[in-house]
């Protein structure tokens, strides 16, 4: 096999409004079964993550809250790749009416429009904070954590490359991860400027199109869509 392993983004890939359907769980079983990795990649934080994905499970390694940590469901080790928020900042946006705000163990998350607020903030405190966008949320990371960095850490608990991982997408923050990938596809409801830079894009939508991506791959290890990558997936094709 060439493509040892499935990275794919939560919501808007594998889910839709915040679940996971039944024949897509059946997917990701016949994924494993087929020998291969999965990888979850998502901007969520674990917690939250337990409540709305009871499969979880059928993942080999989590990256949750972008990059900034690493959960493994089968022994439920959790790794953190990055420092908690500082307390001050928080405070300061909640005082200057910033909300709702959602703090993780890492991760700081709002939703637009309050991201000037928040880059203020970051600037008046000094701190080495990042912001990435995702489809209206605003989420606050320390500087050099993202998709990238938190994959390349579960490959590394894997001993897989990258030049081995399917990666699946849908929104602006996942278009980091999916370049760093031997493989690339966006599924049919991703951004316009996911879809331009993938090896491929799925006729269907959401997890329709994640299995589509899984009978292929199980197929023949994508055989017929391998060559140079050019960008512009196009629909099936």
């Amino acid at each position: 096999m060439r493509y040892l392993a499935l990275a794919s983004d939560y919501d808007g890939t594998l889910a839709q409004d915040g679940r996971v359907d039944a024949e897509t769980v059946r997917a990701l079983e016949r994924l494993r079964a087929s020998g291969r990795k999965l990888i979850l990649v998502t901007g969520r934080e674990l917690d939250d993550l337990f409540g709305v994905f009871p499969d979880i499970g059928q993942c080999d390694w989590v990256v949750a809250e972008n990059g900034a940590l690493l959960y493994q469901p089968a022994t439920r080790t959790v790794k953190a790749l990055a420092e908690a928020p500082p307390e001050a900042f928080v405070l300061r946006l909640r005082e200057r009416g910033v909300g709702p705000i959602s703090v993780g163990r890492s991760i700081v998350a709002t939703w637009e429009p309050h991201q000037s607020v928040v880059m203020d903030t970051i600037r008046e405190l000094g701190l080495p904070l990042q912001v990435i966008f995702n489809k209206g949320a605003v989420m606050v990371l320390p500087a050099g954590i993202n998709k990238v960095t938190g994959l390349a850490a579960a490959l590394r608990e894997l001993s897989l490359s990258a030049e081995s991982v399917v990666g699946v997408g849908d929104a602006e923050n996942d278009y980091p991860f999916l370049a760093s990938c031997g493989f690339s596809v966006a599924v049919a409801n991703a951004l316009p400027s996911v879809k331009a830079g993938v090896d491929l894009v799925t006729p269907l939508d959401h997890g329709a199109g994640v299995c589509q991506l899984i009978e292929e791959l199980i197929a023949d290890d994508l055989a017929r869509r391998r060559g140079p990558r050019v960008g512009g997936g196009q629909p099936g094709e």
